[in-house]
């Protein structure tokens, strides 16, 4: 997803605003949806969603210390953060995220490690995934990370929008080792993707569905079915 658009492939242009769709969220109850703005110009587009649906849903893009408060004022429950965390040449940067827990605290922050993979797993992947950063996604990572968020998301960039199944590998990997509540994403095609994740991860990881989703002019999953089975896990008592 470069500035000047090189061989991308755009699956879906809404007609509806951002709003349409954080009325939708709101009207069932659904928490932590995700409010990215790549790249300039969506200020305004974000700002609606999160005044019709305020404390419902997260926000990201360009979040720094500067701005994360005024984000959480204008009703995001937590704002996402991954490419100020890095130099311009992904270099982990523990001081920008000392910064920004000092300025909102951890509880308000969630942590984005989208990744690639790489021999031996994967490497954390920042500006709108064109860049390798010097950060692994490992066991330790998570942990180290985990006192300065509330939650992490991962997006699988190398099958993210492909709806050409998810990485199994990687929801295992964050099944097993993340210390915080974590959202998958990248690959989910179908309905039983929900349940595949549930059951490889024993529960601990939870997945967003995007290009595959009618909603976004998907063929593959309707967004009432996934309500739906989100209430029967919910009435289950699954996370």
């Amino acid at each position: 997803m470069s500035d000047e658009g090189n061989g991308l492939q755009t699956n879906f242009v809404s007609v509806h605003s951002a709003g349409y769709y954080a009325e939708i969220y709101r009207r069932d109850a659904l928490l932590g949806g995700h409010v990215i703005k790549l790249g300039p110009g969506n200020d305004t587009a974000a700002r609606e969603a999160l005044s019709i649906y305020p404390g419902g849903l997260q926000v990201g893009g360009g979040i720094h210390p500067g701005n994360a408060r005024e984000w959480l004022e204008a009703g995001a429950s937590h704002v996402i953060v991954t490419s100020w965390l890095f130099d311009s040449e992904g270099s982990f940067l523990a001081e920008r995220l000392d910064a920004l827990v000092a300025a909102i605290g951890a509880e308000r922050i969630v942590i984005d490690l989208s990744c690639r993979a790489v021999a031996g797993g994967w490497v954390i992947a920042m500006n709108r995934w064109q860049t390798l950063t010097n950060l692994g996604l490992t066991a330790e990572v998570l942990e180290r990370l985990s006192g300065s968020c509330a939650e992490f998301l991962v997006h699988a960039a190398d099958v993210e929008g492909q709806c050409a199944g998810i990485d199994a590998e990687l929801v295992v990997f964050l099944g097993q080792h993340a210390p915080r509540p974590v959202t998958y994403a990248g690959g989910a095609q179908t309905l039983a993707a929900l349940g595949q994740v549930e059951s490889l991860s024993g529960g601990r990881v939870d997945l967003t569905i995007g290009s595959a989703l009618d909603l976004f002019g998907g063929a593959g999953v309707r967004y009432e079915d996934c309500v739906g089975w989100n209430r029967r896990s919910a009435g289950e008592g699954a996370g």
